[in-house]
């Protein structure tokens, strides 16, 4: 359920970039001050080698006034993968760096072995079914204790269960070992490994028509009332008031953009699965309410922050159970589920505002979708489309900190994809960090950083809607990892800023639950102060799940 866009900035015609950062001259100025520091009293701090270069994939600027301006590192050219970081500066100062790069070393730039040995060696873990030819290029692989050169390969395909897969494999350029992989297509659930389609190319809408409201009649969410285009004669799911975007039947397709959905009367789906409109309403719908939660919750215009709409993409495949966000496409795709037998198409409103905030996470952080970072990944969409769910204020629909509830068609109202409060009801996650935690599917170790936010909003407390007030017979003593059971709760209001800025202005691609702590603490105390009451309780509820790390970076 996530995918990578990264905002082009800028390497040295900064005040050419202006448009990066969505028109605003105040982030390019801050830019401009960023590289200054970058090119003196940063240097240090920023680990800078003598050729290293820097580009600018985002920037914000804080009520307090603080910059908070992300760089992409690259060395002779080549890209320094974990070599990502965010300056943080204040009346042109200097106040932190959000990093994980620890060392000015550099490898040597001549390979022993080269791009085709390099293929080879991915290929073996990849396999057959690839399509197109694979890609490789040298990068500096900065994610180990000591940078080496490397060859960053790129196979494409499609799996067994029909999920697109972009893999990337890191191969030592000395020795050939894979030292690193992973998919740049995220799933809303684990999946087999497998092969994959060829990449996919957005689609461009060139809307001349007029804006229109129309209603629809969705599977999960009841009469809802939506933002179309009335193009003379028929009106198309085109949302201008979002940066047109748009949705789009694949007609059990896995290859493709999809058919325009048209209608005579501007009255989409029935309720029910005799309609493909009904799906295509509830995708429509879900992808607006995730678009108006970041633009009023947190003052974000789009996926890029740049006023531009995706692409969702409804009835994928043949009783494909997942969605996922593409960054080659920068779309939002949904399947069908087995069509309601079971399971209805992965439509529902949590799962669309998962999905979208991978694209969000691919547009800041970038975190890695592997190992501890790939957990982050998961667990932001999970955090933000559970905030979209309440955000959404949906009666059919109520907000709940479960995930996927509305995909089940014969629900109790227990079963769900994941369960924020204890992640390992679903039988995989973990409720509590341990050393090994990055071993696990990301879906699976995205549980801890669930568990911490939902301990962070409610405190050690049961959630209601089962049985005599409680859920699954769970005791408050169960929510917790460390005995503690007093937490403060601080509510979903300042919960949702403090991580969506730990999100944007602290956590960098390879950020692990160590570094995620610290991030919510600096979070904290940009928004309420160091040692406040609420950075207090985000480190009492990473206690609670068992996550300790140095000290954050701002004060």
């Amino acid at each position: 359920m996530q995918s990578r866009l990264l905002t082009i900035a800028i390497v040295s015609a900064l005040a050419a970039s202006a448009p990066a950062f969505a028109g605003n001259a105040l982030h390019s100025s801050a830019v401009v001050r960023a590289k200054a520091l970058i090119d003196g009293p940063a240097a240090k701090v920023v680990r800078r080698a003598s050729a290293d270069a820097f580009r600018a994939s985002d920037a914000d600027i804080d009520a307090k006034g603080t910059e908070h301006v992300r760089f992409q590192r690259t060395y002779r050219g080549l890209p320094v993968i974990g070599g990502d970081f965010v300056l943080h500066s204040r009346n042109g100062k200097v106040v932190g760096v959000s990093q994980t790069l620890t060392t000015t070393a550099r490898p040597g730039l001549v390979p022993s072995i080269d791009a085709n040995h390099a293929i080879v060696e991915a290929g073996t873990r990849f396999g057959a079914g690839f399509k197109g030819a694979p890609k490789a290029h040298l990068v500096v692989y900065a994610l180990g204790a000591k940078p080496v050169l490397a060859y960053e390969v790129v196979f494409s395909g499609i799996k067994r269960d029909q999920t697109p897969t972009d893999m990337h494999y890191f191969v030592d350029a000395t020795s050939g070992r894979v030292l690193k992989q992973w998919d740049t297509v995220e799933t809303a659930i684990p999946g087999p490994d497998g092969s994959c389609i060829s990449s996919v190319t957005q689609q461009t809408r060139n809307v001349a028509a007029t804006a229109a409201v129309g209603s629809g009649k969705t599977l999960t969410e009841g009469a809802v009332a939506l933002n179309t285009t009335n193009c003379g004669g028929h009106y198309e799911l085109i949302d201008q008031t979002r940066g047109n975007g748009y949705t789009t039947n694949m007609a059990m397709r896995t290859a493709g953009m999809g058919s325009t959905y048209k209608d005579a009367d501007n009255k989409w789906g029935t309720g029910t699965l005799t309609s493909s409109k009904t799906v295509a309403a509830d995708a429509h719908y879900g992808v607006a309410m995730t678009w108006d939660y970041y633009l009023d919750v947190h003052g974000r215009h789009g996926i890029a922050d740049n006023g531009q709409g995706a692409l969702s993409r409804v009835h994928y495949g043949r009783n494909y159970f997942n969605a996922f966000w593409f960054d080659g496409c920068f779309c939002m795709t949904f399947g069908d589920g087995d069509n309601g037998v079971t399971a209805n198409p992965l439509i529902a409103l949590d799962v669309a505002g998962h999905e979208m905030s991978h694209g969000v996470t691919s547009n800041t952080a970038n975190l890695n979708y592997e190992g501890e970072s790939g957990g982050l990944n998961e667990a932001n969409s999970d955090i933000m489309g559970t905030m979209v769910e309440f955000y959404a204020n949906n009666a059919k629909d109520p907000g709940d900190y479960m995930i996927g509830e509305k995909i089940f068609t014969h629900n109790d109202g227990t079963k769900a994809l994941r369960y924020m409060f204890k992640p390992s009801l679903d039988g995989g996650s973990r409720d509590c960090y341990s050393s090994d935690i990055g071993d696990l599917d990301v879906h699976y170790s995205s549980g801890v950083a669930n568990h911490f936010y939902y301990l962070l909003v409610a405190g050690a407390t049961v959630p209601s809607g089962f049985g005599a007030g409680t859920w699954a017979n769970l005791k408050v003593a169960d929510l917790v990892c460390n005995g503690n059971t007093s937490l403060v709760k601080i509510g979903r209001k300042a919960a949702q800023q403090i991580w969506y800025r730990a999100m944007t202005h602290y956590m960098t691609s390879n950020t692990d639950y160590a570094g995620a702590r610290a991030a919510t603490l600096d979070a904290a105390t940009e928004l309420y102060g160091f040692g406040s009451a609420k950075y207090a309780a985000v480190a009492a509820a990473w206690d609670a799940v068992g996550v300790a790390a140095p000290a954050p970076t701002l004060r």
